[in-house]
């Protein structure tokens, strides 16, 4: 069976992403349980990080010991991914050595070039275009809370960036309404969004975005590479901030999602992040879950 890699959420079929689903929700009760489940007997992942990270790096570490296999963290320092020698050497090489590869870097391209050159599975565990494994996360808490989503409408507020463009890949393979509300300088790729078809409507204006929404997303308002953009960016975004006013304008029980970590005052103010409607908690702890599901789907039933 040839090598399956996880780039984006459209990678795996609508049905493979509910099984997903409904697995990541049995095993966070395996785990609960204190259920030993070790598929990933003497398997290797391989992470290499040249973006910092903490439930990125905890979330895969973890899961690849409670799946009974060993998670192998490299840093900037540690390789020459994208550095001294070519990625498509660099995935020739550590895929003769590892079992799957976990990437989370800058340019989306480097991850393909390095997916198009290894022998096994190679998971995106960020770029600067996509941000899927936080999807599977959020859609887990979500079929967790509501039951399926399909039908629901989904409200993004904030830059049109990798969480954005996960969520409209999301809206597509989960048969859900996305509004999203950006500034008028920072839209989602024009390309992502013609793939969503209907599926997706763009505001300029947030509260209008909210109105009817079952669910509230947003992220930072400058990512990491971004810094130097602070000021300026906190300016443009500051009618894009999720509060109490905007919360309101959508349905009684919508949710409220944050992929974290979170400027309260900057995107979102402290009482919603901290209030009844947030879920953030439950949905950073579903980075393990979700992510166990993954590799278990990679590495065993189709690898």
């Amino acid at each position: 069976m040839s090598t399956r890699h996880f780039l984006t959420l459209t990678d795996l079929s609508s049905d493979e992403l509910h099984q997903l689903m409904a697995r990541a929700i049995e095993l966070k009760q395996w785990q609960r349980e204190g259920r030993i489940h070790e598929p990933l007997k003497n398997r290797v992942l391989a992470m290499v990080f040249e973006k910092s990270s903490t439930r990125t790096r905890v979330s895969f570490e973890t899961g690849m010991a409670q799946l009974g296999g060993h998670a192998l963290f490299l840093s900037p320092r540690d390789t020459q991914f994208g550095r001294g020698e070519p990625i498509e050497d660099s995935a020739r090489v550590l895929s003769r050595m590892v079992d799957a590869i976990m990437i989370r870097t800058f340019e989306h391209e480097k991850i393909e070039l390095f997916a198009a050159y290894s022998r096994v599975p190679v998971i995106n565990a960020l770029t600067d275009q996509y941000h899927p494994c936080q999807l599977l996360a959020d859609m887990q808490t979500w079929f967790e809370q509501r039951g399926d989503i399909k039908g629901a409408t989904v409200t993004f507020i904030g830059d049109g960036n990798n969480m954005c463009h996960s969520y409209i890949n999301a809206a597509l393979q989960f048969d859900f309404r996305l509004h999203v509300a950006t500034p008028a300088a920072y839209k989602p790729d024009p390309a992502i969004i013609a793939a969503a078809g209907e599926r997706i409507s763009l505001f300029e204006h947030p509260l209008e975005a909210a109105k009817g929404a079952d669910l509230i997303v947003t992220d930072v308002w400058a990512s990491m590479g971004q810094e130097e953009e602070q000021a300026k960016r906190e300016k443009e975004f500051a009618e894009f901030q999720v509060n109490s006013t905007l919360m309101q304008a959508a349905n009684r029980d919508a949710l409220f999602m944050h992929c974290l970590p979170a400027h309260r005052g900057e995107e979102v103010t402290a009482d919603v992040i901290d209030g009844p409607q947030s879920v953030v908690w439950d949905e950073a702890e579903n980075r393990l879950h979700a992510q166990k599901a993954l590799l278990e789907f990679l590495m065993v039933e189709t690898g």
